[in-house]
């Protein structure tokens, strides 16, 4: 055999190899299980499970008009936080999502006729939300979370669609998506939903109890939680094998929600995570901000009591998952003196910027002197090497939400240079976090642009 056939031959089984390494990865993606297979047991359809309908609004409510049941809908679907810009009027969309190869805006969703959904028959707005199919059959890109919509009820989506055309029209047309080659091409949006998109409404579990099934239906067909805190594969759908286990998300990190005792929800009690999502605070954990907060502020708690309870339910019984990149949070109080707690290596820049920006509020031992949700001991936010969401509140700001509403962390996002953010970030985390963090200026600049 001369050298080149062996060249040829070697290069023919290398070829082999890696096309037969793409294709078991891509069945081992499409096969991966859905967002409820975790638990097992037998579905059926909800005519014939015994335990009530575990979809429409809670008992509380079941006397509410068509308008008030999808209004509670709406929010319980977190519709308006994605659907409003900064700077926008609610649900009159525009909002920019900043992804890896491109940046989607949220479609305006009032009934304006000609930039919003005015013109929308029932059947439009049911495919929208089951098939991420428009009018016309334009396909939408999974931002919008169709992929978790598709097991809402038909009777839900229709009393969200009758609330939101009961919302003044605003004209408002959102600016045109901007994709590289070729996630611009949106026909291939049709082979994403064919894989990834199951197309199929809620069926409870008989093996599980009724409060478990409401929770199963607003924390996937609602809420649609994975599609924050689950990671995604390299197609962009959700990786279920690491369910709620957390990621990064537009410039922000969404934590694990699974019940791993260290670096997931099992070392929180029940009132705990129900505080958390009713108030956007839980003492010992931290405050939410970011897409989170926007989440409470908009959602979480207008949630009835009995429909938070059914989550924590629901929560609770997804498998754990153990973060190799998060530590046990400190829970310990910090040195009250400013010259001690921080390893020697961190900035003295960081101590700088916090003396004058953050002590007052947020103290020098991590427990605020003003107000709880200022306290940073215990927060996971500061217990993360990344440092991500440190840096962001500091770049964006934050406040409370709910009955804390008033209470309000300015934004230094325009007051401090990157390379300065990123010191305060790394003393954060030196001072009151378990691990101290290497956040750079560079990774900043990032995080700006991501948000």
């Amino acid at each position: 055999m001369t050298v080149q056939s062996r060249r040829l031959r070697f290069g023919f089984y290398a070829l082999a190899a890696a096309a037969a390494a793409v294709f078991i990865y891509l069945l081992w993606t499409v096969l991966g299980p859905g967002p409820m297979h975790f638990a097992g047991g037998k579905r059926v359809p909800i005519a014939n499970y015994g335990g009530g309908d575990p979809t429409g609004v809670p008992q509380e409510l079941s006397g509410a008009s068509l308008i008030e049941r999808g209004r509670y809908l709406a929010r319980a679907a977190d519709c308006e936080a994605c659907h409003t810009s900064k700077s926008g009027a609610p649900y009159s969309g525009g909002r920019a999502f900043v992804l890896p190869f491109g940046t989607v805006y949220s479609t305006n969703i009032t009934p304006d006729p000609e930039t919003g959904i005015g013109t929308y028959t029932d059947a439009d707005f049911v495919k929208v939300l089951h098939r991420g199919i428009g009018p016309g059959g334009k396909r939408l890109y999974p931002a919008m979370p169709y992929a978790s919509y598709t097991y809402m009820s038909d009777a839900d989506a229709l009393a969200i669609k009758a609330y939101l055309f009961r919302l003044e029209p605003i004209p408002s047309a959102a600016p045109q998506t901007s994709l590289k080659f070729p996630f611009n091409q949106r026909w291939l949006m049709g082979i994403w939903a064919f894989l990834f998109n199951p197309d199929k409404r809620f069926e409870p579990n008989t093996q599980r109890d009724a409060q478990w099934n409401r929770g199963a239906y607003l924390t996937e067909a609602m809420a649609h939680c994975g599609e924050c805190h689950t990671p995604r594969n390299l197609l962009q759908a959700l990786n279920n094998r690491a369910k709620f286990s957390g990621t990064a998300q537009a410039g922000w990190r969404a934590y694990n929600i699974t019940p791993d005792p260290i670096t997931g929800l099992g070392y929180w009690s029940d009132a705990d995570i129900t505080n958390y999502l009713l108030t956007g605070h839980a003492d010992g954990h931290g405050t939410a901000a970011g897409p989170m907060g926007e989440a409470v502020d908009a959602s979480f708690r207008y949630l009835t009591q009995s429909d938070v309870a059914a989550i924590v339910t629901y929560l609770r019984s997804v498998p754990a998952v153990a973060r190799k990149d998060l530590p046990r949070p400190n829970t310990r109080v910090a040195p009250s003196s400013p010259d001690e707690g921080v390893a020697a290596n961190v900035s003295p820049l960081g101590k700088a910027v916090y003396e004058g920006a953050c002590a007052s509020c947020h103290g020098w031992s991590g427990v605020s002197p003003v107000i709880p949700l200022a306290t940073l001991t215990g927060a996971r936010a500061v217990n993360d090497p990344a440092a991500i969401n440190v840096a962001q509140v500091v770049i964006s700001g934050a406040r409370g939400h709910g009955i804390n509403a008033q209470a309000e962390m300015p934004a230094f996002g325009n007051a401090y240079s990157d390379f300065e953010i990123a010191s305060v970030a790394n003393y954060v985390t030196s001072r009151f976090g378990a691990l101290p963090s290497a956040l750079t200026a560079e990774r900043v600049a990032k995080l700006r642009s991501a948000d």
